[in-house]
């Protein structure tokens, strides 16, 4: 017996899967009790793909020998590839069970991913917590924890997990900060330190504030100055809070001590204010201090004197430093480095990148030169960290991640993906695209000059190579003479005068059997957004910037119900993404039938949605197989949860290849 389970091992290794199998049932018919063999086969049977008699043999190799935590684990990862989440859950818990001492890292990740696609995301999140606990420089639990962070809102306290999110978001490439950055706040709001100080806010009741003493007492949260940094924070209480304290700040400034304290805090909220574009609304007094601030540091740099580290920090709490002539004599130093960097050399950069961007055809629709003409006033949106995969993937096992429903196999084959991304914005979609495909070539095409430049320095700072950018209008697109095995267009056709016009144009650029990936706006979901836009037409108000922060200062205050609704937005807090939010020259909405007939007019073929949270909450009373790629139970789903698709419909087709 041991010699065939012995030959067995060596043809497993040697990739002969099937001779394997044989070897080891012959060891099992001199031995019929040899756990090792039933658990070797199991191995052998799940790596070809024959999943449920691989769980048959990892039964019996536990019958027999049942303190075998490599078979439990073994098993959970073949029953959670067939989707039996519970049964893979509970065999992850057996595995971990037989030896609590030395409990395994991957064990804990694996079982976290069965729990968050079984919805439980709080259990997930202690799972990966675990997990990092026992191998801290775990990538891939960082990377799923991000994912279980989306859409979670704590109800308690957890302040174990504050050093892990912050080392989350210091990783920079595992998780976009934007979408946690919701789940952090209501973590951080259980801490002392800011509850005392949110406690006695009002909308528009906002006292005088001893900042000094406040802003210690926040400093000791590292992870709020963390994600202060890198993303807009979608939480009004936070807005106000802040937004006494610059104030505080201000109008103090020359009586403060720059205490190290005190300037970590100052960059976090000059970050702050400058990736969320100046939103926050401020006084007429403020206008005096500032032009005050303003006059003082002008005066200090042509008496050749640098401005203390906590003025240019408040003044870039205000206002972006690259506007003022005089930004390039400020030194660097370590206390404003970053906010030096964030403002100054990188907006330089971009604007140093704009003549190495090729053009296509110039833009002369009329709709689509408004909607650039809107794009070019600041990159939209602007951005810091990204969430990427740790190695690119072949296209066959994304296909796989995915779960998407391949009407013809040829794409499975494609080697060395060619991509087109129509409207790239600045780069976070064609970025996370290169990095997830493996062999991929990119072309990101935009109408915007300002986004595409912030999209070529990102790609440039990441060490990306594979993506090249074109300004071009996609109704232009045929002129390339170009045919793409991938096309993805997201958060664009709506904005234009014809979608489905655009939606051709993108077809044609596609090669037969090739996969396409749309992003539209849902009619239902964006109803509150169809109330305020109408508001908007009927006030007459403009698009400046000073209009728009009235607006929005008039809704955050308002009792309307839709008026509520939208500050659940992220793109509510920021200047730009509230722009194209409430104020965009031109937008479509689609229902899901609609999309089923464009579908069918354009002779594609529905392959699925992708969104994570989406798909899972929808399979939990949808679990058969096919119902993930039924449109019309994806439209009684909707209509039973109208705020499912606030983002975006987000899903792929493909174009049927010529038989």
């Amino acid at each position: 017996a041991d010699a065939y389970y012995n030959m067995g091992v060596a043809l497993k290794e040697r990739g002969k899967l099937q001779e394997a199998i044989e070897a080891y049932n012959k060891a099992l018919s001199i031995k019929p009790d040899y756990a090792d063999a039933y658990y070797n086969m199991g191995n052998t049977l799940k790596k070809r793909g024959k999943l449920k008699e691989a769980i048959e043999a990892y039964k019996k190799a536990l019958a027999i020998k049942p303190d075998n935590a490599d078979a439990y684990y073994n098993m959970g990862n073949t029953l959670k590839k067939r989707g039996k989440l519970k049964e893979a859950i509970e065999a992850y818990k057996r595995a971990l069970a037989i030896k609590p001492d030395n409990a395994d890292a991957y064990t804990y990740n694996n079982m976290g991913i069965a729990l968050k696609e079984r919805g439980k995301l709080k259990e997930a999140i202690e799972a990966y917590k675990r997990a990092l606990a026992i191998k801290p420089d775990y990538a891939g639990a960082y990377i799923n924890m991000g994912n279980a962070l989306k859409g979670f809102t704590f109800k308690k306290p957890s302040p174990s997990l504050h050093k892990i999110i912050t080392s989350l978001l210091d990783k920079k490439s595992y998780v976009r900060p934007n979408t946690i950055a919701r789940a952090v706040i209501s973590l951080l709001k259980f801490e002392p330190n800011m509850q005392k100080h949110l406690q006695p806010l009002c909308f528009g009741k906002v006292g005088p504030y001893p900042p000094q003493e406040i802003i210690a007492e926040l400093s000791r949260l590292p992870l709020l100055l963390k994600l202060m940094s890198v993303c807009p924070l979608p939480d009004l209480e936070l807005e106000n809070l802040f937004i006494a304290l610059r104030a505080s700040l201000l109008s103090s400034i020359s009586s403060l001590k720059g205490s190290p304290t005190l300037l970590r805090f100052q960059s976090a909220l000059a970050l702050q204010c400058f990736t969320n574009e100046y939103i926050y609304k401020q006084s007429e007094h403020e206008e005096k201090a500032l032009t005050d601030l303003e006059a003082s540091i002008r005066l200090n740099l042509s008496n050749g004197c640098q401005p203390s580290a906590q003025y240019i920090l408040c003044l870039a709490s205000y206002k972006a430093l690259n506007q003022y002539e005089w930004c390039d004599l400020l030194s660097i130093n370590d206390d404003i480095e970053e906010v030096l960097t964030r403002q100054i050399i990188e907006p330089k950069q971009e604007k140093n990148l704009k003549a190495n961007i090729p053009v296509l055809e110039e833009i002369t629709d009329k709709v689509s030169s408004k909607v650039r003409e809107q794009y070019e006033a600041s990159p939209y949106p602007r951005w810091v960290d990204l969430g990427l995969r740790l190695e690119p993937a072949p296209i066959f096992e994304v296909i796989n991640e995915l779960k998407l429903k391949l009407f013809h196999p040829s794409i499975n084959n494609v080697e060395f993906p060619n991509i087109l991304i129509a409207g790239c914005g600045t780069g976070q979609h064609s970025i996370e695209t290169a990095a997830r495909l493996k062999g991929s070539k990119v072309l990101a095409i935009d109408l915007s000059l300002s986004s595409l430049v912030y999209a070529r320095r990102k790609t440039e700072e990441l060490g990306i190579q594979n993506i090249d950018y074109m300004q071009a209008d996609i109704l232009e697109l045929g002129k390339l003479d170009k045919q793409f095995d991938i096309v993805e267009s997201v958060g664009v056709l709506h904005h234009i005068d014809d979608p489905v016009a655009g939606w051709r144009v993108l077809k044609d650029c596609l090669k037969p059997g090739g996969l396409m990936k749309i992003g539209l706006y849902s009619e239902l979901a964006r109803q509150p957004v169809v109330a305020i836009r109408e508001e908007i037409r009927q006030s007459g108000i403009g698009l400046s910037d000073l209009e728009m922060k009235l607006f929005r200062t008039m809704v955050m205050h308002s009792n309307k119900n839709h008026h509520k609704r939208i500050l659940s937005f992220h793109d509510f807090y920021s200047l730009s993404e509230l722009k194209d939010l409430l104020f965009h020259v031109q937008e479509h909405r689609f229902s899901i039938p609609q999309i089923q007939d464009c579908i069918a007019k354009l002779e594609l073929k529905f392959c699925g949605f992708e969104a994570d949270i989406i798909i899972d909450n929808f399979k939990l009373t949808n679990p058969a197989e096919d119902d993930l790629y039924n449109l019309d139970k994806w439209q009684a789903y909707e209509e039973s949860n109208p705020r499912t698709f606030t983002g975006m419909y987000q899903f792929w087709c493909q174009k049927v290849a010529i038989s």
